[in-house]
């Protein structure tokens, strides 16, 4: 079995290590302090497509592999731990969901392609006062009305 990693793969690593000291690095411990999000780094880096690298190309993703995206996590959590788990966040909980859905192409397509590119930022609501970060004993339920859905419960 061959554990070196592929070219691509390298190259991914490369351009999260890179951001991470350039973009990241300076200000990591204020910002922390502060509890302050860098919004336009989270754009900049977006801009690459970075965080639809394991998306398929016919929903506005890199159609990477999912090594390739835990190694852009890796690199950008050495850094900037906050930043890591947005990015975490945004690419596989709220991004996954989608990817993995039933839904058809083109509604994949409409809410995965802008996080892929950092135009948007998605996000996961999971735990609640209840149950905690239990799936399975949430509470709240979405119930479809019409073309929309009635959101009941509350997250924290």
């Amino acid at each position: 079995m061959n554990f070196e990693l592929s070219q691509d793969q390298q190259q991914i690593q490369q351009l999260a290590h890179e951001f991470a000291e350039k973009d990241l690095l300076p200000g990591v411990i204020e910002r922390d302090e502060k509890a302050e999000f860098p919004l336009e780094a989270f754009k900049k880096l977006g801009k690459t497509g970075i965080y639809g690298l394991p998306y398929s190309t016919e929903v506005g993703g890199l159609g990477g592999s999912y090594l390739s995206y835990i190694l852009a996590v890796e690199e950008i959590s050495k850094v900037d731990a906050s930043f890591g788990i947005a990015f975490s966040v945004d690419t596989s909980l709220y991004g996954g969901s989608i990817m993995n859905s039933s839904a058809p192409t083109e509604i994949k397509k409409k809410f995965l392609a802008p996080i892929t590119y950092g135009e948007k930022i998605g996000s996961f609501g999971l735990t609640e006062h209840t149950a905690g970060s239990d799936a399975a004993g949430q509470k709240t339920v979405a119930t479809k009305d019409g073309d929309s859905y009635i959101l009941n419960g509350s997250k924290c």
